[in-house]
C-alpha cells in the first residue's frame, strides 16, 4: 500500500484526500518508483479544479524523484536501485510509491539531489522545449529580446537564467516589485511589474519601438492582447498555460497586420518518445550540473499538508519551485 493524495471528483482544495492505495508490479514498459520528493506545479491546480477534465478517482501530480524499485519487461534504460526523476503522464506523483510508464523517467545524475530533481523536471523540460525548440520564424540569436510572463515562478526563474546563458535579453513580467527583483537577480535584463505598469508600453520603450521576436506566456487571458502588441513583425506568440483563464476565441485576421505566428505549446508533445525525452533531459542536466541554471526551491510542504500547498499556489504566493516532502 502507498499513501497518496486523491480526488474523488474535480473541484476545490477540500476535494484532496489522503488515502491508502494498492501498488502492484510494473507491467511491460513500466517502472515502480519510491518517491523521495514530489514536484508541485500549477497544472496540478488545473487538474484538481476541472480546468482540464480527467477521469476520477485521480491521484494528482506530474513530477517526482526517487529510487526505482522494479522495472517491467522491455525497460532497458533503468534498473532497480537507480536514482530517477520524471515529468510524466498520467498524473500520480502525489504518492509514496507509484507505477508509471518508463518512457519519460530518466536516471538522475548523482550530482543532483532528489529535492532538486523533483522540482526541476517538468519546469526545466518546459523551459528547454520553449527556449531551444519553440522558436520564431527568424530564429533567436544572442542579443535578441524575448518577453517572459510570470518570470518569478519556478518555470520563469529557470528561463531567466537559461536565456541569459544563451545570450538573449529577457524582459520579465511579474506581479510585485519583490518578484521583479527576483527575476532580475536571476538573469532577466528588464523586469516589469504588470500590476503597476502597462507592460506593452514598457516593452515598446525597452525595445525602441521594435518589439520582441517571441512572447512566452503561461498567464493566458489577462496577458493575451498586450502580448500581441509586444511582438515585432513575424513574431511568435507562445501560449503554454492559462493561470488567469483560457485565451478567448479570436479571429485569425488580428494576426495579419504583422504576420504573427501563434502556437499553443505543451511539454508532453515534446517528450512523446524516449529518445527525445532523454536528449532534452540531458540538456537540462548539463545546464543545472554546469551551474548555468540554479533550481530555487522556495517552498516545501509535507505531503500531508497538500491543501496548504495548493492554497499558496492559487493565491500566487509562491516564488521559484515548490515541492512536497515525504
Amino acid at each position: 500500500m502507498s499513501l497518496a493524495v486523491q480526488i474523488a471528483r474535480q473541484g476545490g482544495i477540500e476535494e484532496m484526500k489522503l488515502v491508502d492505495v494498492a501498488v502492484g508490479e510494473p507491467g511491460p514498459g513500466e517502472v515502480r518508483i519510491r518517491h523521495r520528493a514530489i514536484g508541485l506545479n500549477y497544472i496540478d491546480v488545473y487538474q484538481r479544479s476541472g480546468v482540464y477534465t480527467l477521469p476520477t478517482p485521480l491521484t494528482l501530480g506530474m513530477e517526482g524523484a526517487g529510487v526505482i524499485e522494479a522495472v517491467g519487461a522491455g525497460v532497458t534504460h533503468l534498473k532497480a536501485g537507480d536514482r530517477a526523476a520524471y515529468a510524466s503522464n498520467p498524473p500520480g506523483s502525489y504518492s509514496e510509491v507509484r507505477v508509471l510508464p518508463a518512457l519519460a523517467v530518466c536516471r538522475l545524475p548523482d550530482a543532483i539531489d532528489f529535492d532538486t530533481g523533483a522540482a526541476m523536471m517538468l519546469k526545466g523540460l518546459t523551459v528547454q522545449y520553449l527556449l531551444r525548440r519553440t522558436l520564431p520564424a527568424e530564429g533567436l540569436q544572442p542579443g535578441d529580446f524575448v518577453l517572459w510572463h510570470a518570470a518569478a515562478g519556478g518555470v520563469g526563474l529557470i528561463a531567466c537564467q537559461w536565456a541569459k546563458a544563451l545570450g538573449y535579453r529577457l524582459i520579465a513580467t511579474a506581479g510585485s516589485e519583490q518578484k521583479c527583483a527576483l527575476a532580475l537577480a536571476n538573469g532577466a535584463q528588464h523586469a516589469i511589474n504588470y500590476r503597476a505598469e502597462n507592460f506593452a508600453e514598457r516593452v515598446r520603450d525597452i525595445t525602441g519601438g521594435a518589439g520582441v521576436k517571441v512572447v512566452y506566456d503561461s498567464v493566458g487571458k489577462d496577458t493575451w492582447e498586450g502580448s500581441l502588441q509586444c511582438l515585432r513583425p513575424f513574431g511568435l506568440m507562445v501560449t503554454f498555460g492559462n493561470a488567469s483563464g483560457p485565451v478567448p476565441p479570436f479571429a485569425p485576421a488580428i494576426l495579419a497586420p504583422k504576420c504573427l505566428y501563434v502556437t499553443r505549446a505543451t511539454l508532453f508533445a515534446h517528450i512523446a518518445t524516449r529518445e527525445r525525452c532523454q536528449a532534452m533531459a540531458d540538456d537540462l542536466f548539463q545546464a543545472v550540473g554546469g551551474g548555468q541554471v540554479k533550481i530555487h526551491i522556495d517552498q516545501r510542504f509535507a505531503l500531508t499538508d497538500v491543501q496548504a500547498a495548493h492554497r499558496a499556489l492559487e493565491a500566487r504566493q509562491t516564488t521559484g519551485c515548490s515541492i512536497l516532502t515525504l
